[in-house]
Parts: structure tokens; sequence; C-alpha cells
């Protein structure tokens, strides 16, 4: 079956993720597919009752291969997918994907990005793709400045190439709700259940260079073994395990593996409003991440990306009560329950904090977002007075998967 050369199977799941992992019933706009091109397979693989696809036809002449094709895939899809001539013909739909890389010429494709963004409906995606060499960078990255949700860089790909995610008018919190995590390229299955972050791959092949690098200096000497077994452990480290989070959504689950530190009320003025009715006290659970603990990151409520961002500090021991002033990074959440925030910690020993999110973005629960290097801490930040913390210091929590909180039910309106 014919497909685009210039898009793997693995870079065309990331260009369909937003419309995969929308519960629906949602509304798709494909541009630039053929028959049996990977994006419009993955699309049609996501379909669910009450979806509706739209595919743009490259050429009048493409119609008829494009009917034989949906007909080989059955009646059912047949239902959800209509075929226009042109872009002028489609509504606006939730997510907009344009199936092949962007490679117009430096200020040409400004022009394209206006048709893409009408095709937008409010709230919704569009997701494209380009070569890191694509004359129309510039352009996209102006984009992405105003516009931009997220990117992933996918290797896999000949030539390799960036996703890119935008979003032109802002999403409601409560749409978390009803998605999946998102797809993330940056977790590379090793088996069914167990995963690697692509800095662990990083690491694991730096060493083993410069292992084969001192062999080849001093063939004669041991020392090349001690970076080769150092390869192994540095890359374990980067695990990142399949996680089954709670689907109860008065659930808040941990944003990390490790021990809790401590439960406690603070106030915070950082966030904005906590929607407490108690001065904008928070209810923070803090957790201590060992070398030993699984670093991946990941939401502990379901809601959209309001704010990111870091404060300098020093790197104190991540267990110690200094440590609260040390290197963070603070990911603010709007949800249904009011906002939550995040905070990633380093430790002593680590030095860099990964945030794979933007403002704007929506974040599934439990979905993957970040990690910190070596030792460190999660700090999870609820509104005090509309959450009850469900650990204890000391607990050893799951991230994604442990409870440690639940969401009070809310307060109803006296009548007059």
């Amino acid at each position: 079956m014919p497909f685009s050369p210039s898009v793997s199977r693995r870079a065309a799941r990331v260009i369909a993720d937003e419309f995969i992992r929308h519960a629906g019933p949602k509304t798709g706009l494909i541009l630039g597919a053929g028959p049996g091109h990977p994006v419009l397979a993955a699309a049609i693989d996501a379909l669910l009752p009450g979806d509706k696809l739209t595919v743009v036809l490259n050429s009048d002449t493409d119609r008829p291969a494009m009917e034989s094709y949906l007909a080989d895939q059955g009646s059912w899809v047949v239902e959800r997918v209509s075929l226009v001539a042109s872009p002028s013909d489609a509504a606006p739909a939730d997510v907009v994907m344009l199936a092949e890389p962007v490679r117009d010429e430096a200020g040409d494709f400004a022009k394209t990005s206006d048709t893409l963004r009408e095709l937008t409906a409010a709230g919704g995606v569009l997701t494209l793709s380009a070569p890191l060499t694509s004359h129309a960078t510039d352009d996209l990255a102006e984009l992405n400045e105003e516009f931009g949700i997220g990117s992933d860089l996918v290797l896999r790909n000949r030539p390799p190439l960036r996703i890119h995610r935008l979003r032109f008018s802002a999403a409601t919190p409560d749409t978390a709700e009803r998605i999946a995590p998102t797809f993330r390229p940056s977790s590379v299955p090793l088996t069914s259940r167990m995963n690697i972050d692509s800095n662990g791959l990083a690491a694991g092949a730096i060493l083993l260079g410069v292992a084969g690098l001192t062999k080849k200096v001093r063939p004669k000497s041991k020392l090349w073994l001690v970076p080769a077994l150092a390869a192994v452990p540095a890359a374990a480290f980067f695990r990142d395990p399949q996680r089954h989070t709670d689907d109860d959504p008065d659930a808040v689950v941990s944003a990390g593996d490790g021990t809790v530190l401590s439960v406690e009320r603070v106030t915070d003025d950082r966030f904005g409003t906590s929607t407490s009715d108690n001065g904008g006290e928070w209810l923070r659970i803090a957790v201590f991440l060992s070398i030993l603990d699984v670093h991946v990151n990941r939401a502990p409520v379901a809601g959209k990306v309001v704010d990111i961002f870091r404060e300098e500090g020093g790197y104190a021991p991540a267990m110690k009560p200094d440590a609260e002033h040390n290197v963070a990074c603070y990911t603010v959440l709007d949800t249904a329950r009011g906002r939550v925030a995040v905070a990633q910690r380093t430790g002593l020993v680590a030095r860099r904090i990964v945030n794979r999110t933007q403002p704007g973005a929506l974040l599934a629960k439990g979905e993957r977002y970040g990690l910190i290097r070596f030792g460190s801490r999660t700090d999870v930040y609820l509104p005090a007075d509309s959450a009850d913390a469900l650990v204890v210091p000391g607990e050893k929590v799951v991230g994604a998967e442990t409870v440690i909180a639940r969401w009070r039910a809310p307060k109803r309106k006296k009548r007059k």
C-alpha cells in the first residue's frame, strides 16, 4: 500500500496524537494525505462513535483512489470520513493535521498558516511537522512563540522531524479530563511494560563511546571498563515504566516515585489564587526521589498549563528542609477544581530539570511531562480547603499510581 516516504509511522503517530488522545466526540481535518498515508491511517484507527474526519484531496484525480481505500476499511469508516476538494470546502475542526512536512521557502509558510488557522476550531489544535533544515524554520519559530503548546523531535524518521502543536485560542481546563496522556517519542519502549527516556539512551551511548575511545587510546589499560560498566546504571536511571492511573476524577496522584517528606499547609502567592476560602493557603505534599527512584515526573491532576517558571536557588540535599530553596521549576495548572502547582526541585546531585510542556497545553492525569536528573524532590500544591491528603511522611509512593489526596465534594450554594 503506498505511503509517504518522508513520514514514518512513529512520526505519524505523533502528528495524529491530539486526535487520538481526545475521547470525543471530535472533528478532525487532514491535509496533504493520499491513500495509505501513515497520518491518515493513524487517524482512522482512532475513530470513535460520534467522530468525524475530513480529508482534503491533493487533486481531483485522487478521489477514486481515496474512495477505494476508504471502502477497504469498511462501512464504519466510510460513514465517518468525508472527502473535500479544497481547504475552502472544509469546516473548522477540533484537530487539524498537516500530513506532509512543511518545506516552504522562508516567508511563504506565513500565507499557508493563515489558512490553517482559519480551519482550526475554537480551542482546537493544529499539528504539523518540519525537517530541521526547513526554510520555514523562522516562520514556525514565530508561530510557536505565540501559539505553541508543545513540540517533539522524532529522530527515527528520514529526515528527522520536529512536530509542532499550535493552539490559536484557549481551551477550557475541563477539556483535560476528557483526553488521554499524550504520546511522547522521548519515551522509548523496551518491553511492553518498560520504557526508557531518550536521556537514558543518550547517557548510555556517550559512556559506551567514551569506553570505546579509551580502549583505543590505551589498549593495554583496563580503564575503559569504568565508563563501560557505568553505561547500564546510567541508562537505567532514566527508566520510564508504564503506569496505570486511577480514573476517579476525585483522585490526585503522585507526581513522582519516592518517599513522602512532608504534608503541610503553606501560604504561597506565586501561583495566583488557590480558590481556597482560608486566606490563599495550599496543601503541599512533598516527595523525595532518591537516586534509585524513577525520575520521570507526571501530572497529578488533569488541567491546562497556565504558567511555567523557574527560580534560582541552592543545591541542598533534597531530603532536607533547606531544599525548599533549591533551584526549581514550577508548572501551574488550571483545573475544574481550582489551581494546582507542581514543583520540580533539584537536590545535592541533580543539576538539570527537564520540563516538556508549555503554557496552553492540556495535561491528562498521570501524563509524563518532564524529569529531574539524579536525586531530587517534587512538591504538589493543592487548594488547602478543597482537598484532603491521603498519605503521611515516610510513606512510599509511585508516580501516576499512588493516590496522595482526594478532592472534596464542591460546596453547595445556600438558597436565599
